[in-house]
């Protein structure tokens, strides 16, 4: 009896400073004790509210509380958000990316794809912000490319969602950046005198980003680096296709007069 009950009283000392240990830790955790529900509440408050770092951690702790459940599942794809708004993008892109490997049948789904989508454009942007304002040398726009990619999913899975419409409007400007970026590097080549690697870089433009407003300069960097290579006939060839399918565009009468 001595031994059972000296037993019973050193597992009441040992569960007595275990919940202390928890409840100290938990003192200054507003959240402590709060339902998986009055969770959410608060983490959505936040996220509603702009407080998105807050939110951020809300929705932590409510999928590490409660990692089972429509709560949990909200918490997933509602914290990608809030990592895009707080201007994490690649942090929102693992996010979403996660949500889509727990929940690929989700309803909500799509949305997971388009915020990728939406990460990835705001890195795109940033990359142009930067590359226009120096010369290129070998950057590589991996995020204008990714985010085309991401769009295009959501676009091929879901051709019903509500996020097709400002998906392709994005994927229009995303293509029209990349053939600038092209032209862009393809004009660093031609003040560098390495006009074969400019008229490359041109003829890719013409090739694949038809139906953009670079096209007539490309044809333009093709033609005058092609006569500075000595390539009559395609020089003729390339300002043929400019003359007649741009005629007013600038490049064509200062070409035309040389």
């Amino acid at each position: 009896m001595r031994f059972s009950s000296l037993f019973k009283l050193s597992a009441l000392f040992l569960a007595a400073f275990l919940a202390g240990c928890a409840s100290s830790g938990d003192i200054d955790d507003e959240t402590y004790g709060l339902t998986v529900a009055e969770l959410y509440k608060e983490a959505k408050a936040k996220l509603t509210s702009g407080e998105y770092e807050s939110a951020i951690q809300y929705y932590e702790k409510l999928e590490s509380r409660f990692p089972y459940g429509t709560y949990a599942e909200r918490a997933r794809i509602e914290v990608a958000y809030a990592y895009y708004k707080d201007s994490q993008p690649e942090t929102a892109i693992i996010a979403a990316d996660r949500f889509i490997k727990l929940h690929p049948n989700h309803t909500n789904v799509d949305y997971a794809y388009y915020l990728r989508g939406l990460a990835s454009f705001d890195n795109s942007v940033s990359f142009f912000d930067r590359v226009f304002d120096q010369e290129p040398s070998e950057r590589d726009p991996k995020s204008v490319r990714k985010a085309f990619k991401y769009f295009s999913e959501l676009a091929q899975r879901f051709p019903k969602s509500r996020y097709l419409a400002d998906s392709i409007k994005r994927m229009k400007e995303l293509r029209e950046n990349l053939a600038r970026y092209e032209i862009h590097v393809a004009s660093y080549y031609q003040r560098r005198g390495a006009y074969l690697a400019a008229a490359n870089r041109a003829k890719y433009v013409v090739e694949n980003y038809q139906g953009t407003r670079s096209i007539p300069d490309a044809l333009a960097v093709m033609t005058s680096s092609y006569r500075k290579l000595g390539m009559h006939d395609l020089a003729s060839d390339s300002f043929r296709v400019l003359e007649l399918n741009h005629p007013k565009h600038e490049k064509t009468a200062e070409l035309k007069a040389k």
